[in-house]
């Protein structure tokens, strides 16, 4: 989560460019009764979204040999009481008894007084703190009273009958619900990583700061079972041994480099499995262009940990609003597949090597939309006025933008023929709109990494200048070397 909740010129300068150039924006916005936390993705966002994706499956899904589904949303309540999360999954608010307005306590304390209040601290104790320091209602200065807990899912009522059933507040239980049947008919075997991409819900008590906290978002998540006696031995996890992790280990207040044996040489991380993920994780973020000085595996101790978890680290993201949790790297133990166990009477323990195990599971729990806030925030640029989006081009919304010098024939022409060339293998734009100039910048703004204009030199050789967005250098080549030149420097799929 962000540590500090205060919003900046530089959060408010990208949600102005998000807004203005479609790459999000508030859902329903046209109407006065539209819900906080919900938002859509427009052509941009959901361009960069689907790079972001396959980015994720190449390095995470594929590399490690995973295999993906794709589970409901809807799910039976016993899910949720085999999971915990019909007791477990509260937050603590307070309410206003003059005005009726409702606040999630915890986080109104960390505005108000700076002071984090961890996640399973006792409801008393938060009272004690909202007394001593005189924290009041912001909208209307009067005394905060009937503190409790809130359960953050969305319950709905199923058919004519209204049978009981909640909307996912993450999307793994699917994967340990199907667990069984996955591992026969793929013929798995331990260790084994199940992957899902799809939406999730919390009725958040208070929304805020666009991507970063809503009630309908993106997750992608990795669970990976294994056999607790051998998360040792891990053939595969070698070449990652002399990696450096940027570990915060806990009750350290400074980032380590250190390399993944001596984390594990020193007990920071419980086993070469958990080392493992936790490289891999960092080497997405950084493949996906996010600056590794940014970037902290931060530990977290029994009074922030998950309920479900006995070992966390949080990937986070340092940003202009603080420090912005990304993945929930957790070691959820049997926590899931014993509860299911439990709670279905059905057996979810499988054979390794001749004996019967019931799986451990690791997690990395990825917030896809405050993934892509964070790379929008990292690649934003303004320097005397002129905005460039210096995303990584593998991310970039638009591949190329295919631009004639001046709106006139025959330059407009060709310039539709190449446009027409690269269309079906890449995402580019036609634009004759306006000076050179003008659509340059407008390019530049939303990351399209190059131009390629057609001038009256074109008409003489057939070659066409290329711009580059970071540095603006130009050079030509042959437009029949166009296709060639861009396969080089995106992978399509």
């Amino acid at each position: 989560m962000s540590r500090t909740l205060g919003t900046n010129q530089k959060y408010e300068e990208v949600m102005r460019l998000a807004l203005e150039k479609g790459f999000f924006y508030p859902a329903s916005e046209i109407y006065s009764d539209a819900p906080a936390g919900f938002w859509d993705y427009g052509p941009l966002g959901v361009s960069l979204k689907r790079k972001f994706i396959q980015l994720w499956r190449r390095e995470l899904v594929r590399r490690d040999n995973m295999i993906e589904i794709d589970g409901a949303q809807v799910l039976s309540r016993n899910v949720f009481v085999a999971s915990g999360h019909l007791k477990s999954f509260v937050d603590p608010i307070a309410k206003c008894l003059r005005c009726n307005s409702v606040y999630r306590i915890d986080k109104l304390i960390e505005e108000t007084i700076g002071l984090h209040i961890p996640e399973r601290l006792n409801l008393d104790k938060i009272k004690e703190i909202v007394k001593e320091n005189n924290i009041k209602c912001p909208k209307c200065k009067e005394e905060l009273n009937n503190f409790s807990y809130f359960n953050m899912m969305f319950k709905i009522e199923v058919g004519a009958v209204g049978m009981d059933a909640y909307l996912r507040p993450e999307t793994c239980q699917s994967i340990f619900v199907d667990f069984l049947r996955l591992f026969k008919v793929m013929r798995c075997k331990l260790p084994v990583g199940f992957a899902q991409i799809g939406k999730s819900f919390r009725n958040e008590i208070s929304p805020r700061q666009g991507l970063i906290r809503m009630r309908e978002f993106y997750q992608a998540e990795v669970e990976v079972f294994f056999n607790p006696k051998k998360a040792d031995i891990l053939p595969k996890a070698e070449p990652l041994m002399s990696y450096v992790l940027r570990l915060q280990p806990l009750g350290s207040d400074r980032i380590l480099e250190i390399t993944c044996q001596e984390a594990l040489k020193r007990g920071f991380i419980s086993c070469k499995l958990v080392a493992y993920y936790l490289a891999l994780i960092q080497q997405f973020y950084e493949k996906a262009g996010i600056p590794r000085e940014r970037i902290r595996l931060r530990q977290l101790g029994d009074d922030e940990r998950a309920f479900y978890a006995i070992e966390a680290w949080d990937l986070e993201v340092k940003t202009s609003l603080g420090w912005i949790e990304l993945v929930a790297c957790n070691n959820r133990g049997d926590y899931d597949l014993g509860g299911h166990q439990r709670m279905s009477g059905h057996e979810m323990m499988v054979l390794d090597d001749g004996e019967k195990v019931l799986p451990h599971v690791f997690e990395l729990s990825m917030g896809i939309d405050r993934s892509i806030y964070c790379i929008l925030e990292t690649a934003y640029s303004s320097i005397d006025g002129r905005i460039t989006l210096k995303i990584n081009p593998e991310l970039a919304p638009i591949h190329a933008a295919v631009l004639p010098l001046v709106s006139r024939e025959p330059l407009v022409s060709r310039a539709r023929e190449i446009y027409d060339l690269l269309r079906m293998d890449y995402d580019v734009v036609y634009d004759e709109s306006g000076s050179i100039g003008r659509r340059y910048a407008r390019q530049d703004e939303i990351g399209t990494p190059y131009c390629i204009t057609i001038d009256n030199q074109t008409l003489i050789d057939d070659t066409v200048t290329i711009r580059y967005r970071d540095t603006t250098h130009q050079f030509r080549i042959e437009a029949s070397k166009l296709h060639d030149f861009l396969s080089k420097n995106f992978r399509i799929n």
